[in-house]
C-alpha cells in the first residue's frame, strides 16, 4: 500500500509540473507583441523565413524585430532588449547555422527572430543596396 501511495504522489507531482510548464508556455505566447511599427505588407516576407538546415519556420512576425547588430571576424552579434520582454539588454552571438543568406530584406536593417525559450531562431542581414 505504501508503494502505491508513493507512486500516486509522484504522479501528482509530475502532473503539477507539466501543468505549470504548459501554463508558462501559453502565457509567453500571449505576451508576444508585434514588432515596432509593424507594416502588414511585410508579414508575407517574415512568414517566408525558414530556419537554415531544417526548413522550419523562423517565427511569426511577433518574434522578429529589426535589430542593432555588429559584425566582427567571428560573425555577428545582435542586441536583445526590452522589446522581447527582457529586463536587461545584452549582446548575443548569432550561431552561424541561424544566418539566412537572403538579399531581399525589405526592412533594410538586420532582422533577428528570437524567443527567450529557444534563443536566436534566424538572423537576416540588411538587404544589399
Amino acid at each position: 500500500m505504501l508503494a502505491s501511495t508513493a507512486h500516486h504522489g509522484t504522479a501528482v507531482g509530475i502532473a503539477r509540473k507539466i501543468a505549470i510548464a504548459v501554463g508558462l508556455a501559453l502565457s509567453q505566447a500571449a505576451v508576444a507583441a508585434p514588432p515596432d511599427s509593424p507594416d502588414p505588407t511585410l508579414a508575407p516576407w517574415f512568414e517566408s523565413l525558414k530556419q537554415p538546415g531544417t526548413g522550419a519556420p523562423c517565427c511569426s512576425i511577433a518574434d522578429c524585430r529589426t535589430v542593432e547588430f555588429r559584425q566582427d571576424r567571428d560573425g555577428y552579434e545582435v542586441l536583445i532588449d526590452g522589446r522581447w520582454k527582457m529586463s536587461i539588454a545584452f549582446w548575443l552571438r548569432v550561431p552561424p547555422n541561424r544566418i539566412i543568406d537572403r538579399i531581399d530584406n525589405p526592412t533594410n536593417r538586420g532582422v533577428v527572430c528570437f524567443t527567450p525559450e529557444a534563443g536566436i531562431l534566424c538572423f537576416v542581414r540588411p538587404g544589399e543596396s
